[in-house]
C-alpha cells in the first residue's frame, strides 16, 4: 500500500509546529508548511516514515511524521521531520527537502508522554538501522536532495 508512492519528495521552509518536540518531548522536528502536507496525494497513508533529508547543502537521515498525531488530538494533519543530527540553533526559514524512503509503522495513539518518547525513539533506532542498507544508502544521493 505504502510502497506505491515511495520513494517520495517534498520540500518547503520549516514552519513552526506546536512546539512540542523539543520542549516537552526532548526530540526536535522540523515542521513542513501546511501547502506540502495538503499535496501529499489522498490515498498517501498517515504513520511514521523514514528517509533523506537536504538541509544547507548537507544530507542527513531522517524519522517524519504524517498525520494527526492522536495523543495530541491534532485538528490539521501535519508533516514533522525529525532530523538525525544535533543543530544548535532553530531551523525555522531554512529551505528543507525529504525524500522518504520507507514506512515504519501507523500512528497510534499512547497513555503517557512517557511512552510517546519510547516509541519515537524505538522509530528512530529502526530508521538508523533501515537507512544502512545498501539499497536505502543509494538514496542519499538521490538527484532531488542535491
Amino acid at each position: 500500500m505504502f510502497s506505491k508512492f515511495l520513494p517520495y519528495c517534498a520540500s518547503g521552509k520549516i514552519v513552526k509546529g506546536f512546539g512540542r518536540g523539543s520542549k516537552s518531548l526532548g526530540i526536535p522536528t522540523a515542521n513542513l508548511p501546511e501547502d506540502v502536507v495538503d499535496a501529499l496525494p489522498s490515498e498517501f497513508g498517515t504513520g511514521i516514515y523514514y528517509g533523506w533529508a537536504s538541509l544547507d547543502k548537507s544530507i542527513y537521515k531522517m524519522v517524519m511524521s504524517i498525520g494527526w498525531n492522536p495523543f495530541y488530538k491534532n485538528e490539521k494533519k501535519s508533516m514533522e521531520v525529525h532530523l538525525l543530527h544535533d543543530f544548535p540553533n532553530d531551523l525555522y526559514d531554512k529551505e528543507l527537502k525529504v525524500i522518504i524512503t520507507g514506512y515504519i509503522r501507523p500512528e497510534k495513539d499512547f497513555s503517557s508522554v512517557d511512552e510517546l518518547i519510547r516509541e519515537i525513539k524505538n522509530d528512530i533506532a529502526i530508521a538508523k538501522d533501515k537507512l544502512d542498507e545498501p539499497k536505502m544508502c543509494e538514496f542519499k544521493a538521490h538527484s532531488f536532495l542535491t
